[in-house]
């Protein structure tokens, strides 16, 4: 997903999203130890996926301080 995508989200969408993320990021390093990893690219992009999220997430924390 690209970040304007998640930037059109509400901030309970977004820590669902991310609470996904991290258990499919788990699923896949488990798959990755048995030697079941279909597609390791898919590790990276899960990785990016949360740092996306995180990043929005705090730049909304920031935003609410200012304010």
């Amino acid at each position: 997903m690209k970040a304007n995508q998640f930037r059109e989200m509400s901030q309970d969408e977004l820590n669902q999203n991310l609470a996904e993320f991290k258990t499919e990021l788990f699923n896949l390093r488990f798959q990755l130890a048995t030697g079941q990893l279909e597609n390791p690219m898919r590790i990276r992009e899960v990785k990016k996926n949360i740092a996306r999220v995180k990043t929005i997430l705090r730049e909304r924390e920031l935003k609410a301080l200012e304010a």
